[in-house]
């Protein structure tokens, strides 16, 4: 596909895929708390069925809502649905993920240093995991599990390490976070088409035909609803983990993924508490204080020890630690940086794939390269995912070098 409306696709795509994202989440978040800010309302709404209401005011209005124990006796002349905002959320993020990672897969999702597949190899992989992803979940919650809330997610989180564990494995890192990424919305938006809105439909029906509504319905919607509000903060950490080579091109990347799914999924505990008006300040400072050690043991050298991680870090804690930087030949730099970067980095790329300069990031002399210092620090030294897939063949002596350049300063000249 020719690379200019791949680049078009790929915004529009993008695009939509955002503003369809955050009307979903939105929604999500805003149910949520509604729910749970519910107050006992008087006996004569209670009479009516009514099972909590609340007061707002919003965009200089005041607002009454209210919510029903199953549903009202008769139906309204206008029943609003909240699902399109799911289900085309989902529809962008596939044919996005397709775009990319299927038929772009040699380039964004097949690593030969990891797995020699074959293209359809590694889309037949992709979407059995994601497919197979939602059954067995589906499964689970359909299995006595369900009734054991604190068992059944420790089972889904075995399984969900597994699964980072097998992808990383298997794809390339970014490839791999996708990926886990499409099955957790796989999973959010099965629950939303099988799950929520069917029993929404029931308690319709049962209305319409003047039927009592099962209460089985809205307590798995509920189930299932609140899976989904736990699962957001993970899903959106995904969906922008591509801007941040530290968690997916780690050397235990598969790790770091379970942990900040867990770490968000706690942050998401203590505003759902809040809403209640239960407030526990510790579950913040805890998630707090695991980012903080997940940081630090991510750090490209132990901070409590003097052995670095990699030969080029060596050279650099070796400079930083003593001060007596080897000098570096300038122009040497510039030669393995055009060489190896500016084929892609440049104001007119000579790569097949990127005819635009990813992130804007410009590498045609030294004056840049300087200027860019710490980006190339941060992506060719310490996170090694760039040049992207290692495509120009950098090779580890090379980054030493450029380890030692950015040590004694990046000088130009």
């Amino acid at each position: 596909m020719d690379p200019y409306l791949t680049e078009w696709l790929n915004l529009l795509l993008r695009f939509l895929h955002v503003i369809t994202g955050i009307a979903w989440i939105g929604a999500s978040f805003y149910f949520i708390w509604l729910d749970n800010h519910l107050e006992k309302p008087p006996q004569w709404k209670i009479d009516q069925g009514i099972k909590g209401d609340l007061w707002a005011i919003h965009g200089g209005g005041f607002y009454e809502v209210a919510k029903y124990q199953l549903a009202p006796r008769t139906m309204p002349s206008t029943l609003h649905w909240f699902k399109w905002e799911a289900y085309t959320t989902w529809i962008t993020g596939f044919f996005l993920l397709a775009l990319m990672y299927y038929v772009g897969a040699e380039v964004y999702l097949i690593d030969k240093r990891i797995a020699d597949l074959t293209q359809w190899q590694a889309i037949g992989v992709g979407l059995t995991v994601i497919i197979g992803g939602w059954f067995c979940y589906d499964l689970l919650c359909n299995s006595k599990l369900a009734k054991q809330g604190g068992i059944l997610g420790i089972v889904l989180l075995t399984l969900a390490t597994a699964l980072a564990y097998f992808l990383t494995h298997t794809f390339s890192a970014r490839g791999a976070y996708i990926h886990m990424g499409a099955v957790i919305g796989t999973i959010m938006v099965g629950n939303v088409f099988r799950i929520i809105i069917p029993s929404q439909q029931a308690l319709v029906t049962a209305v319409k035909t003047g039927k009592m509504p099962d209460p089985q319905w809205g307590a798995k919607a509920k189930l299932r609803s609140t899976h989904n509000t736990y699962t957001t903060l993970p899903l959106v950490f995904i969906m922008i983990s591509n801007h941040y080579p530290i968690t997916y091109s780690h050397a235990y990347n598969w790790a770091i993924l379970i942990a900040i799914i867990v770490i968000t999924a706690i942050s998401r505990q203590y505003f759902v508490l809040r809403h209640k008006g239960i407030h526990k300040p510790g579950i913040l400072i805890g998630a707090g204080i695991a980012t903080v050690v997940l940081a630090i043991s991510m750090a490209p050298f132990a901070l409590f020890t003097s052995k670095p991680t990699s030969p080029a870090q060596a050279h650099t804690t070796m400079v930083e630690k003593h001060h007596q930087p080897a000098i570096v030949d300038v122009v040497q730099i510039e030669q393995v940086l055009k060489n190896r970067c500016a084929s892609c980095h440049s104001i007119k790329p000579t790569d097949n794939t990127f005819r635009i300069a990813p992130g804007g990031v410009l590498l045609d002399d030294i004056l840049a390269m300087q200027q860019w210092a710490p980006r190339i620090k941060a992506r060719v030294i310490d996170a090694t995912d760039m040049p992207f897939m290692n495509k120009t063949g950098m090779t580890q002596p090379e980054r030493e070098l450029i380890a030692r350049w950015i040590a004694q300063g990046a000088p130009a000249s």
